[in-house]
């Protein structure tokens, strides 16, 4: 495979970028810094095919990224692939509003293949490869310069590797029948709603135990204030006002600006400044939540009772056993709460009740909770035996 030198000029990432777009697929990643801001502070993209990669300095002086962002977003012919992409996709959807199309995350391929729930980068190259990475620049600043060879040789090794683990992966797919089965989970990736940052929607986020309409329409009002003061000083929203001490002033609204001062978790600074004359106007003026807004109180855990806790701990015992039977990530068949929601009584709309879940476990866990399969030890192992095994010698 041909390496490139770093990539700092527009017209040498222009001519990749053609290249790439003759390709089946590129591997992509990205490193980037966000310690200390609101949004990640893009370092390097990595990209590569089966034949070249190289570096981009998305830092560098005057270098015009559009070819690369085209074909990431805009050129639906060439497959994207990422490893636990969700931040990378991240960081494309906030410089284009759009999210890379098609996609191929190796983690989630990697649940249907039985190489675990969240297999890590190096342990999934070491698994399918055989070759063990060399960790010494996962700690670098990316956001200096310049970066060294070592430090390269690193960032691009990423999109080399990947390069070569998805078509492994692929292959082993299409052998056992499992490609269909995380397309699902793959369009959910590149789903631009997981990435739209809704100021308004962010209340859901804190946790509080009110759920009175007063109460939570501060809170929304608040987080909303959080949101963009945030966005505006490119600050941590938690470095800015920690989820609790919202929650405990949109639950106990101070009087005046002056006793913001005695809250604890605020700078007490903010009893006599700017950005706490800011959020005193947001407490003071926040109308109650709409009716429509409330939050239910569907709280499917002490909805199911002892005995229906019970059947939810059983369902996740089956669940483990089928997972290990068919070698597949328990994570990608059901979860904790789709389990819970059945143990219930509840049948609608229930993801492991379609497709290849129900094929693979949703049927065996109807008929757990309908009383038409139990557990037992064959030969020193826990299996699972049918209403019609019974009798069986």
């Amino acid at each position: 495979m041909r390496i490139h030198p770093l990539i700092d000029d527009s017209d040498s990432l222009s001519d990749l970028c053609a290249r790439l777009a003759k390709s089946d697929f590129v591997a992509v990643d990205t490193e980037f810094m966000r310690e200390s801001t609101y949004w990640p502070d893009l370092c390097l993209i990595q990209i590569g095919d089966h034949e070249e990669a190289a570096a981009i300095d998305p830092k560098a002086n005057g270098i015009d990224l559009t070819p690369l962002l085209d074909l990431l977003v805009d050129n639906e012919d060439v497959l994207k692939v990422f490893h636990a992409g969700g931040q990378d996709v991240e960081i494309v959807y906030n410089l284009t509003g759009k999210t890379p199309h098609p996609i191929f995350d190796t983690q989630i391929a990697a649940m249907a293949l039985g190489l675990g729930e969240q297999i890590g980068y190096s342990n999934l190259v070491d698994a399918l490869l055989g070759q063990s990475l060399d960790k010494g620049a996962r700690f670098t600043d990316w956001a200096r310069r310049p970066l060294d060879k070592r430090q390269l040789d690193y960032a691009i090794g990423d999109v080399t590797h990947l390069a070569e683990l998805f078509p492994r992966m692929l292959d082993r797919l299409r052998e056992t029948g499992r490609g269909a089965w995380i397309n699902a989970e793959m369009e959910r990736l590149a789903d631009p709603a997981n990435y739209a940052n809704v100021p308004e929607e962010s209340w859901k986020r804190v946790r509080i135990q009110s759920r009175k309409a007063d109460v939570l329409g501060r809170l929304k009002a608040i987080a909303a204030w959080r949101e963009r003061e945030a966005q505006d000083k490119n600050l941590p929203r938690g470095r800015l006002l920690r989820d609790e001490t919202l929650a405990d002033i949109a639950s106990h609204p101070p009087k005046n600006q002056k006793a913001l001062a005695k809250i604890r978790g605020l700078p007490s600074s903010w009893g006599g400044n700017d950005i706490g004359a800011r959020l005193m106007q947001v407490v003071n003026h926040a109308e109650p939540l709409p009716e429509s807004e409330l939050p239910t109180r569907k709280s499917r855990k002490p909805g199911l009772g002892k005995e229906g806790a019970l059947v939810a701990d059983l369902l996740k015992l089956l669940l483990k056993i089928r997972s290990r039977e068919i070698g597949v990530a328990s994570r990608l068949i059901a979860k904790a709460d789709d389990l819970e929601q059945l143990a219930a009584g509840e049948r609608d709309e229930l993801g492991l009740l379609a497709g290849w879940r129900y094929e693979e476990f949703g049927r065996d866990a109807l008929n757990l909770v309908e009383g038409r399969v139990a557990f037992a030890v064959r030969d020193g192992k826990l299996k699972v035996t049918h209403a019609e095994d019974e009798g069986e010698g």
